[in-house]
């Protein structure tokens, strides 16, 4: 009888989980996610423009920027794939609980830090691993509450909620800072500190996995190799380094080139959220755009947007003219950051999708220890606009790499 019992009651259980899948979203998972997606895009674009900020204070070399930035992402390279084979265990929402914690950790670290460069390289770096968490766990949660109908909606919910985060973050930065140059750091960590409790909160309420379903995730392991033969795969993993790496340089060096053209941090901040806000409205009607243009078309055409709006950040234009750059640039980035995701997932077997994922942000990673370096070299001779010429270019060529690779049979 107690036998019977179990097999009921796991049956039925099972048949839940299969319900919600059949109903293609999960909202029970799906709200904490992209509350949790919010709040923490809102303590990254604080902490990291901050921590730019930070270091001009300190009168710092301009390689050092790009420094700082790299060690954000040096760690997760060597840890991106154990957290991706964890996850593929069933540990989603685990990996969302530990990044969660490592957040507070490195927000309370940069508050009451004294803010020499030491101290900002490890906090830094403890901020990238913390990331890393979030952002794999948050990928791979999104995968398991939607069905493969209702996947492309609900990556599309998880970056609207994203790009609301992203533009929180700079708006907070533009109303603390007034009319100054430069911004009050300390106290702009503090309220990073505080954003990012709620973001424990948000964690927690993600349920774990059922073991049933973690034991078939954890099934068969497909070897690196193999998944970097797959057709079309290497060239959209590129294509999301140069996107992902494009934004991030974006928030790193326009607070430079504000402060080479004398522009406040207020407009600095602004310009960061119109992005944001543009980009919000693009993830909005993503759905709809990707059903009536396609997944390679629309691959391209977003990623020259995107180049076009960092090459008039490469002129010496106007204010107002680089106001609708930002417009240009955050509408285009809006789909191309969301493709960037979507085309992984398309190609990616249910096997090793935690694995892919976490390959994506390797290379993500990779990109932005390289790439903020080489920039730094690029604006100590070129100044800040090569840097942004230098990615207008790669994000063209990418989009047109991307964009061919799936028209070959």
């Amino acid at each position: 009888m107690s036998r019977f019992l179990a097999k009921f009651l796991l049956a039925s259980r099972n048949g839940i989980e299969a319900r919600a899948r059949s109903n293609d979203i999960d909202y029970r998972l799906l709200v904490p996610l992209v509350l949790n997606s919010a709040i923490i895009q809102a303590v990254y674009a604080i902490m990291r423009v901050t921590t730019s900020y930070r270091a001009i204070e300190l009168d710092l070399p301009v390689i050092w920027l790009g420094v700082i930035s790299a060690t954000f992402a040096i760690l997760p390279i060597f840890l991106a794939v154990w957290v991706g084979r964890f996850m593929d265990r069933g540990n989603d929402a685990q990996a969302c609980w530990i990044g969660a914690a490592l957040l507070v950790v490195a927000c309370a670290g940069f508050r009451f830090s004294t803010g020499s460069v030491t101290t900002l390289l490890l906090l830094t770096a403890l901020l990238g691993i913390s990331h890393l968490f979030m952002m794999a766990s948050q990928q791979m949660l999104c995968i398991r509450c939607s069905g493969p109908r209702g996947r492309d909606s609900v990556f599309a919910n998880y970056l609207v909620a994203s790009a609301v985060g992203q533009g929180l973050g700079p708006y907070l930065i533009a109303w603390s800072s007034g009319s100054a140059r430069l911004p009050p750091t300390g106290k702009l960590f503090a309220i990073g500190l505080v954003i990012s409790l709620a973001s424990l909160l948000t964690a927690a309420a993600m349920r774990p996995a059922p073991k049933p379903l973690a034991h078939e995730h954890s099934a068969t392991v497909v070897p690196v190799r193999e998944l970097m033969r797959q057709r079309g795969l290497m060239a959209v993993l590129i294509s999301s380094v140069i996107t992902i790496t494009a934004q991030d340089l974006l928030t790193i060096y326009l607070p430079l080139l504000g402060a080479d053209k004398n522009i406040t941090a207020r407009d600095i901040g602004m310009l960061l959220t119109v992005r944001s806000v543009f980009s919000l409205v693009s993830r909005m009607g993503y759905v709809r755009v990707i059903r009536l243009v396609g997944r390679g078309p629309l691959t391209l055409v977003s990623m020259l947007g995107a180049g076009v709006g960092f090459a008039c950040l490469a002129l010496p234009i106007p204010l107002s003219a680089m106001y609708a750059a930002m417009t240009l640039m955050g509408f285009s980035l809006g789909i191309a950051t969301t493709l960037s995701l979507t085309n992984v997932v398309d190609l990616a077997s249910a096997a090793a999708m935690g694995t892919v994922m976490s390959l994506r942000i390797t290379g993500n990673r990779i990109g932005q220890v390289a790439v903020p370096f080489i920039a730094s070299l690029i604006a100590a001779a070129a100044g800040v606009g090569g840097i942004f010429a230098i990615i207008a270019l790669s994000l063209a060529a990418s989009g047109a790499a991307v964009h061919v690779s799936r028209d070959k049979p």
